[in-house]
């Protein structure tokens, strides 16, 4: 079984900066994709922040190109997101993603609440 264990997030000030982190464990797993979604509303569909690929390649979604950069170490199974210049818009429950293989659902961590104020 994968387990994803996340840390970061909490309240920043609009214009801040923040770092989330995320460890991924599983007993013979090996990841071909891991990445971060958000959530803004229960309601709301959760959408690509960013991921990165195990040859260490990053794709990043629309809203946050320019002001987050994904890192990692492939072998650690570990990723961070380093996020700047944060808007209010940004507010949402981060969760942590990864896949063993490109056409699964793969797992997700817990998530965490980051909350951008004006």
């Amino acid at each position: 079984q994968v387990q994803l264990v996340e840390s970061g997030g909490g309240l920043v000030q609009a214009g801040g900066s923040l770092r989330l982190s995320c460890a991924v464990s599983g007993r013979g797993f090996s990841f071909v994709t891991m990445g971060w979604y958000r959530q803004q509303a229960p309601d709301k569909q959760r959408e690509l922040v960013a991921y990165m690929t195990r040859g260490g390649s990053a794709v990043y979604g629309a809203s946050v190109k320019g002001r987050c950069t994904v890192s990692g170490e492939s072998v650690k199974m570990t990723i961070d997101l380093q996020m700047s210049s944060l808007q209010p818009e940004d507010t949402a429950v981060y969760y942590c993603h990864t896949r063993a293989t490109l056409g699964e659902a793969g797992s997700w961590g817990q998530g965490t609440q980051v909350t951008v104020s004006s």
